[in-house]
């Protein structure tokens, strides 16, 4: 009965929300009303489609709804570096159905993929501990952290090569609380997928620490021929 009261309001004040604030398309910056993403945006957008599952020798397995170009490439960057977090119900739902959809039955519990301090203190938010969450409200359960990032390593962009990139991960993060990780199955979400280096790394850590499975999850991939 409670439940059913607090879902009601919420919806109420989402009404609310929708009228006094009207939602702008976070691809486009268009008027998208009680939508998510414009209409024009929801049919021109790269989805990966039938492409969304990608495999990988360190990160395993890695969903992505959308490709890393154009429009998509922009509002991350947009929302990353420039703190607009305007659009961060429709990254969550794009990348929750991806999830439902690729993942059905494969994980207990969500996870992200952490900041360092020093990065989290100048940003003044983790971008992938906030797409977690996002994606988690109709779940009705929140992310865990289960990694922090113990070294400030040189951004991941300024790499060449794949090589570089694993080099430059690897022994960045550690465990938290490996009681906690243990025997669970685990959803890790980050915001790009790459390479796979920085994914890679944390399913290496969270396996050492006991998790029974971990399966990846990024808002956005760079196309194959990118790679």
């Amino acid at each position: 009965m409670l439940q059913d009261v607090n879902e009601s309001l919420n919806r109420a004040t989402r009404q609310v929300m929708n009228f006094l604030f009207p939602r702008r398309c976070p691809f486009c910056g268009k008027m998208a009303g009680k939508d998510l993403l414009c209409a024009d945006c929801e049919k021109t957008l790269p989805y990966t489609g039938e492409n969304a599952l990608r495999q990988g020798t360190g990160f395993g397995r890695c969903a992505s709804p959308l490709y890393y170009e154009g429009a998509v490439r922009t509002a991350l960057l947009n929302f990353k570096f420039k703190g607009k977090l305007g659009g961060l119900s429709c990254f969550g739902a794009l990348m929750a159905q991806c999830a439902a959809e690729q993942y059905s039955g494969a994980f207990d519990a969500i996870t992200w993929v952490p900041v360092s301090q020093k990065r989290l203190k100048k940003r003044g938010f983790d971008q992938s501990r906030y797409l977690a969450a996002s994606l988690c409200v109709d779940w009705h359960v929140p992310p865990q952290q289960t990694l922090r990032k113990i070294m400030d390593n040189p951004p991941q962009s300024g790499m060449e090569s794949a090589e570089q990139r694993r080099a430059n991960v690897l022994g960045v993060y550690e465990a938290v609380q490996p009681e906690n990780i243990t025997g669970k199955r685990w959803l890790l979400v980050d915001d790009i997928l790459t390479t796979g280096a920085t994914l890679g790394e944390c399913v290496r850590v969270l396996k050492e620490a006991g998790a029974a499975e971990v399966v990846c999850l990024t808002l956005a991939a760079t196309p194959p021929v990118h790679q």
